[in-house]
């Protein structure tokens, strides 16, 4: 049986992400690897197990916000209030 293993640099190109991005999952935790000399390498498996999972960072996107029917919001209204009595500009 072989077992296919990727460098940092591979395993970065396949998840989108940086080089050092996977470094610091493989320290983390996120992505199981294995040590080949001085090189980290991660097998088949952790990596297709790492792209079922997010991975890339930032915030979960907020679900869309039902249109306003053309009325002001909330920030629009505070913003034209002050624009009226000579507030920012």
């Amino acid at each position: 049986m072989s077992t296919e293993r990727f460098t940092t640099n591979e395993a970065a190109a396949r998840l989108g992400v940086t080089p050092a991005r996977v470094r610091q999952m493989v320290v983390s935790g996120e992505i199981e690897s294995e040590r080949f000399g001085r090189d980290t390498v991660i097998t088949a498996a952790a990596l297709a197990e790492a792209m079922k999972r997010k991975t890339r960072p930032g915030p979960t996107p907020k679900a869309k916000v039902e249109a306003t029917n053309g009325q002001a919001t909330p920030k629009k209204r505070a913003a034209n209030a002050s624009a009226k009595k000579g507030g920012k500009k």
